[in-house]
Formats: structure tokens, sequence, C-alpha cells
């Protein structure tokens, strides 16, 4: 009997740990009760979608519609209260200033049709509207670039097919299912199971290709570049590898494959194609990405000096208004904190928000103020405000609702989210992974330690969507924003009161390669 009570002493005091850090999370049910009144009953999501959307238009980094974007973030967060708000430089941006000032496209031969189609960033402009004949180039490696030698000026040159259109029994638009939701929930080795394998080399070795085409195809004098890029007649956007000093490269326009297949077919049955184009782009000394910032100052005198951080990416392509990416994430904080603000709360620790520039192409934004206020970029040495680092929250996974929490392999977090997320369960928000999820900002926190999280979102019509013509205001569900921001807001409100802040990783001892090892 008395080796029996010992077991059961032990065992409890085992559990006593995470016994002692689940009841540590004292929730103020009674804030999350008026962060739902606010959020739901006086959302500003509607108002702030129109501005940044319809009437900013697209925001591609370093254009003139991306300076506009940020003197209205300033101008608005001014009006909703926010303090030292500021637009503050982030990083140099070789590219510099492109915008698309005129788009037409047209088959002419064998007979008249219109075509959508999307400007390539930071590609050059036609001589006035060109009509020229059309030339497919069938290049599968490099060697078979000679053969097109001497037959590509002046004309109008569809590069390589890289996709093809299969028929698809998918939703165009879905939301997670309960079961995807509890395998996600899993632990898993694949970074994003949620989406196809990559293959990375392979793009790596398409994407030189492309180049050594387009750089083939600028020095023979080629009058236009089409590429195939986009279904459902819709192109996408993307972006040409220019630095500013280069020599301003040919026209180059993103067609759907539908049309872009069209004219691959009528030619390679010896039947003659011709179009007519008129492209006008400008080019313009921009040579700094910018942050948009403002804040919601601490109020305790140990506390205050400390930052939770909530961001998302103002910049956008040039195609559509980049509503779901990534206006969507910046309407989310900008009410976020509105909330938080029109109820006074006197956070312990200081609450602000940053709209990133610069994503699209390499998180220069975020990069670039945690190279101003976080790390040393030369030296890795950690500075002062390392230290006062408490949280980042960030989104930018379109517009479906939040439905959990990347964890982002940081499992000391885990019991302290399971608290956070019981009051949202009834809104279908409540799964928490282990797993990682890539390819934004919050990446720029988590690789120096730092607790940097993104949400577990529906993905709506996100992969359909995104980075083409077609992300505008429509594709935003105001619903779904809506909850998303009483989410971010209590998250945010919580990180900023707790005693403590959000636990790290626990440093790992760095592995030898297998020349370094002892006695190899």
């Amino acid at each position: 009997m008395k080796i029996r009570k010992i077991s059961i002493v032990l065992f409890m005091l085992c559990l006593l740990p995470t016994w002692l850090l689940s009841q540590s999370e004292n929730v103020d049910l009674s804030m999350i009760y008026k962060i739902k009144q606010e959020g739901l009953k006086n959302s500003n999501v509607e108002d702030l979608a129109f501005w940044l959307t319809d009437c900013m238009g697209p925001r591609l980094t370093a254009s003139t519609g991306y300076i506009h974007a940020n003197e209205w973030a300033k101008k608005k967060m001014e009006e909703l209260g926010f303090q030292n708000v500021r637009i503050e430089a982030a990083k140099d941006f070789a590219r510099g200033g492109w915008d698309n000032l005129k788009t037409y496209a047209a088959m002419t031969a064998p007979y008249y049709s219109s075509f959508a189609c999307n400007p390539v960033a930071w590609t050059g402009s036609t001589n006035g509207l060109i009509k020229a004949e059309v030339v497919y180039l069938d290049i599968k490696a490099e060697g078979d670039i000679d053969k097109y030698k001497g037959k590509v000026a002046g004309k109008i040159v569809l590069m390589p097919s890289t996709a093809t259109y299969e028929v698809s029994f998918e939703p165009l638009a879905n939301r997670l299912t309960d079961a995807q939701l509890k395998d996600l929930s899993m632990a898993s080795s694949s970074n994003n199971p949620r989406r196809p394998p990559f293959d990375r080399a392979a793009m790596m070795a398409q994407r030189a290709l492309r180049t050594k085409i387009a750089d083939f195809l600028n020095s023979e004098g080629a009058s236009a570049i089409i590429n195939s890029s986009g279904t459902f007649n819709v192109p996408r956007s993307n972006g040409a590898n220019y630095k500013t000093g280069d020599k301003e490269p040919a026209a180059e326009l993103n067609l759907p494959i539908e049309d872009h297949g069209r004219m691959v077919r009528l030619l390679q049955h010896n039947i003659p194609v011709e179009m007519e184009i008129e492209v006008k782009n400008k080019f313009f000394d921009s040579p700094t990405v910018y942050n948009v910032i403002g804040e919601i100052p601490g109020t305790d005198k140990l506390l205050k000096n400390e930052v939770v951080l909530l961001g998302a990416h103002i910049d956008s392509w040039n195609g559509g208004t980049g509503a779901a990416d990534n206006a969507s994430g910046c309407i989310v904080m900008l009410e976020a904190l509105r909330i938080l603000k029109s109820l006074d709360i006197a956070p312990r620790r200081t609450i602000r928000v940053a709209l990133w520039g610069g994503e699209e192409q390499g998180l220069f934004g975020s990069s670039g103020y945690v190279d101003k206020y976080l790390v040393d970029p030369s030296t890795k040495e950690h500075k002062p405000d390392y230290d006062k680092f408490a949280a980042y929250f960030n989104m930018d996974n379109g517009s479906g609702k939040y439905r959990g929490i990347y964890l982002q392999e940081n499992e000391l977090v885990r019991p302290i989210f399971e608290e956070w997320l019981k009051p949202f369960a009834d809104m279908g928000c409540s799964t928490i992974t282990i797993r990682n999820t890539s390819g934004t900002d919050h990446l720029s926190f988590d690789r120096i330690g730092l607790p940097g999280f993104q949400f577990i979102q529906d993905e709506i019509e996100y992969g359909r969507g995104y980075h083409t013509v077609m992300d505008t205001y429509e594709r935003l569900v105001m619903d779904d924003l809506k909850q998303n921001a009483i989410i971010t807001a209590s998250f945010v409100y919580n990180s900023a009161m707790r005693n403590s802040k959000l636990p790290t990783k626990p440093v790992m001892k760095p592995r030898q390669n297998a020349d370094q090892r002892p006695g190899m």
C-alpha cells in the first residue's frame, strides 16, 4: 500500500510542471467578450478593404501604387489613434520603380480575338502599337536556341509552353474539413502537406533556361515576348530579373494558357498568326523598400519596452488589386489594433503593427526590420531589442478564416495557445500543429530564434486567385476577416498582458559536418 502511495505521489509530481503551466495562463474572458463584441458589431473591415484594394489599386513593390498605399496606411493609422506612426526605410531595392501605363494585346490573323493579358513587371515597352508575325519557340534545352538565330528580329515571340490545362473535379473554393484539421494537428516530416511536392531543382533549371532565352531574344531584337501563364483566361503576375541600370528588357506579356495554346496549335498546323500589341511601362528611381509602423504604447514600467508585433505585407503584384494577397492580412492587422484601441486597453507591453514592403521579392520589409532592430546582419550579434521581443503574429494565406495556428516546432507554446484558443472553438478555430509553414514574413523572426507565428487558414480559392488579375475585392470573405481580426486581437492582447514573454525554442548545439567530426 505504501509503494502504491509513493507511485501516485511521483506520478503527480511528474504532472506538476504541466499543471502549473496550464494554470498560469489566466485568459481574461471579459476582455475576450469585449473584443468579440467590438469586432462583430462595429467592424471597419469592409471600409478598410475598399480603400486598400479598389482605391489604392495594385501595389507592386516600389511602384507608384505601393508608395500611395504606404501613405494611405500611415494616415489611417493616425486616424485610428495609433502612436509613433511612421513610414520607415527597410532595405535597398535594386529593381527600382516600375509602373504599367497601358496594355493591349490581340490576335489579328487568322482572325481577330482580343486577349486578357498582364505585363511582366520590370519589362519594357513596345514602340507604340506594333503589328507583327508570331513565332513559336520550340525550345526544350539550351542547344535548341541556336536554330532561331536571325529568325526573331521584329517578331512577336511565343515562349515555350510551361503548363497544360487539366480538368479538375475539385470545388473552386473549399474549407478545411474536420479530417484535414485532425491530420494537420499530427506531427509530420513534411513542411506543408496541404500543397503538392515542390521540385526546386526542376524549377531552377527551367528558370535558368528561360533567362537564357530572354537574353537571346533581347539581343536578336524581338519586338515582344509572350508567356503562357494562368488558366481560365486569367493571366498571372510575375517579375523580370531586372536591376536599375540594366538595359531595358523587351516588352513581355503573360497570356493565359488558353490564348497562348490556341496560337501554338495554329502555328503547329502551319497557319500563320499575327498579333498587335501596345505596352507602355515606366521605369523610375525608387531604390528603397519601406514598412509602415504604428503602436499602442505599453504602460507597465518594467515591460513597456518589450514589443508584441503583428504584421502582414502591403505590397502586391501588378495584376488585380492584391486583395487576398495580401490586403486581407493588412486589413485584419489594422482592424485588430483598432479593436484594442477602441476598448481603451492599457497593454503592459507595447503592441506594434507593421505593414511590410517587398515580401513578394524576398521578405525585404520584415528582414529589414530584423536587421535594423534585432540582429546585426554582418556580425549576427543580437541587438538590444532582441531580448525585448515578445512575439510576432502574421497573416498571409488569403482571405479564409483562421482554423488554428502553426507552432513552428515550438512545443513550449502549445499549452499557452491551447488556453488562448478555447474561447474560439465555437468559431471553428482550435487546431494546433507542431508543423512549420513557410513562404512569408514570420520566417524573418523564426529563423533568428524568436517566436514568430502564422495562423492556419481555410484556403477558399487562394491557389486559383493569388498572383493573378482576379485577386480583387471580390476575393475577400468579409465575415472571415472579421473573425480573424478578433482572434488576432485576442492573441496580441494576451501576449501583451502575460507576466513573461512567450517561450522561445531551446537552442540546439550546431551539428558538425562530416569532415569536421573527430577521427574523420
